[in-house]
């Protein structure tokens, strides 16, 4: 199980290693938090006011498509959107909004999803929600409480089932030394580089590279993850920095999507090269039917 802020950060994060893991037989669900009604159109060939009247049911419909791609299960957990707060000082977050929902009702909404599709693994973002939007750190917070409450027998009994989640990870893929890696390879085959800007404001930190403990090769499916990427077509613009580095050249620098493995009930070995390294495979309707579920 993914859970993600928006429509779109299942394409952008960790859409590679989910791709991978449905073509080999692993049931996966996507569970977003909000219809990302408040994002702003950030292609300019979408960019006209039918679609800014229509954003709500357009992020839906590309929603639909990019779990059509990735062959992924998709969940709303049914919150809106907050918005990204700009100016200084920021200003109040909207009335209503995911990021000021009550942490317990809302990581209880999780919960139920959780212990019914009972998933051996869930990623999600770190405590900084990868970057400092408001409906990411709420992501963090609400799956972890969730899998609290999905885990402890005694709270809210008509969830169902308890089900304690044996793996959880945190996306870290966009660290300093894959930046570096593409930023090389591209000036090695004579190209001009997205990321020479950001890399001259990003000291190295030791601390980063320390949380990094699974490297999976997901390579393969980076092809995937870019179709999936281009289905968010309001939130995507085909021709920018997503797309700057050439397939190719991104195979060949980093082949993988990488995470911290940050709770474990399983013998766990690091680094790793598999979400569900330590994990007893689990028997499905027939003795040589084995499954597992993200």
């Amino acid at each position: 199980m993914a859970v993600h802020a928006h429509p779109d950060d299942e394409s952008s994060k960790g859409a590679a290693t989910m791709a991978k893991y449905v073509a080999e037989g692993v049931q996966v669900l996507v569970v977003t938090a909000t219809g990302g009604e408040r994002g702003d159109i950030l292609n300019p060939k979408m960019d006209t006011p039918e679609n800014v009247a229509n954003i709500a049911d357009l992020r839906r419909a590309e929603m639909a498509r990019a779990r059509e791609i990735l062959g992924v299960q998709q969940r709303w957990l049914g919150y809106v959107d907050s918005g990204l707060p700009e100016g200084d000082p920021l200003p109040p977050l909207p009335e209503g909004c995911f990021a000021l929902a009550d942490l317990d009702e809302a990581a209880t909404d999780l919960a139920a999803i959780i212990r019914e599709f009972r998933p051996h693994v869930v990623v999600t973002y770190d405590e900084n929600g990868g970057y400092p939007h408001p409906d990411h750190i709420r992501t963090h917070e609400v799956t972890m409480r969730g899998l609290e409450i999905a885990a402890d027998a005694p709270a809210s009994p008509v969830l169902g089932e308890p089900w304690q989640v044996p793996k959880v990870y945190y996306h870290q893929n966009f660290h300093r030394a894959r930046t570096v890696a593409l930023d090389a390879v591209m000036h090695e085959n004579g190209l001009e580089s997205p990321y020479r800007e950001r890399l001259s404001n990003w000291p190295e930190d030791p601390r980063q590279a320390e949380r990094l403990t699974t490297f999976i090769p997901a390579s393969d499916y980076f092809g995937v993850r870019d179709d999936a990427l281009r289905a968010h077509a309001t939130q995507v613009d085909p021709d920018g920095f997503w797309f700057a580095v050439p397939l190719a050249l991104q195979q060949k620098a980093w082949p993988t999507e990488d995470y911290q493995l940050v709770e474990s009930h399983v013998p766990s070995s690091l680094p790793e090269d598999d979400l569900f390294a330590g994990i007893p495979t689990t028997c499905a309707d027939k003795v040589d039917e084995w499954y597992y579920t993200i």
